[in-house]
């Protein structure tokens, strides 16, 4: 992460400059967090959620020290993408890139979505309802993850308000056009995607519809077993999905609202490093 550090902090103080730096390289104040320094404090709140006055008082800095290193390094973190396994230096950036990987090796995606609870907005402001989700009845915001067969996370995104449906968010994301562009990439999901799997019967698998309640018993015995299957074909992405909620800054998010994106692409990202080796 050297150079693309290196690379940020000079842009960001020849932006503030408004001129290229006249002076020689070494002049001018020093750094009282190396770049080391700084990673660490970064991971130890995205794992610990420590208060930044505490890890400032452990190094002896200043708290804006550390916060300050934590809004250089997130961002680094979070463009990393995912690690493919395998396939050492290779990553994957975008939705585009995972069904593209899928079609070459073959894997039988998995896709599902999840909620982590945020603080609830002030009262009156605009768009304050969007966070409420259905479902938890309390104010979330959603994430999107793909996994493969081994439970292993290659794709997390689709950040959105608690109150939009999962299938929204993945077809504002464009999966039925990826879908049609690789036609031998099968998704397993669950109930909350029937309607993709109506217009994808052959590559996207979710359970079979509920039977009647007067139905026979061998029809209800028959949909039973193939709920059961497609789920245990589905149940390892639930495992990618609850090794990210290990690290405390996504059981609850207590920041801005418009940093959990950030903060849960980089901690998917370093998921995805431990995942595929």
């Amino acid at each position: 992460m050297a150079e693309p550090w290196t690379a940020a902090h000079h842009a960001a103080l020849q932006q503030r400059r408004g001129h290229p730096r006249r002076r020689a390289a070494g002049a001018g104040p020093h750094q009282r967090l190396v770049l080391c320094d700084r990673v660490l404090v970064t991971l130890v709140i995205l794992r610990l959620q420590l208060p930044h006055q505490a890890l400032a008082v452990l190094y002896g800095v200043d708290r804006a020290t550390t916060t300050r290193a934590v809004h250089q390094v997130r961002p680094l973190l979070a463009q990393r993408g995912f690690a493919i396994p395998a396939m050492p230096g290779v990553r994957l950036h975008t939705l585009a890139d995972v069904f593209a990987d899928a079609a070459t090796e073959g894997i039988d995606l998995r896709l599902d979505g999840t909620e982590t609870q945020v603080r609830r907005p002030r009262a009156h402001r605009a768009g304050r309802r969007a966070f409420v989700s259905g479902k938890k009845k309390q104010n979330t915001i959603k994430t999107t993850t793909i996994s493969d067969g081994q439970g292993r996370t290659l794709w997390a995104g689709a950040v959105r308000p608690g109150r939009m449906h999962d299938q929204t968010a993945v077809k504002t994301e464009g999966i039925e056009d990826l879908l049609r562009q690789h036609p031998t990439v099968t998704v397993t999901v669950d109930a909350g995607y029937q309607g993709l799997a109506k217009t994808f019967p052959d590559q996207v698998h979710a359970p079979p519809p509920k039977p009647p309640k007067d139905a026979p018993t061998e029809q209800i015995a028959v949909y039973e077993q193939a709920r059961k299957q497609q789920s245990s074909r589905r149940i390892c992405v639930e495992h990618a999905i609850a090794e990210p909620k290990q690290w405390r800054s996504l059981q609850r998010w207590m920041g801005r609202r418009q940093d959990y994106a950030q903060t849960h692409a980089a901690v998917a990202g370093l998921v995805a490093d431990r995942a595929a080796r």
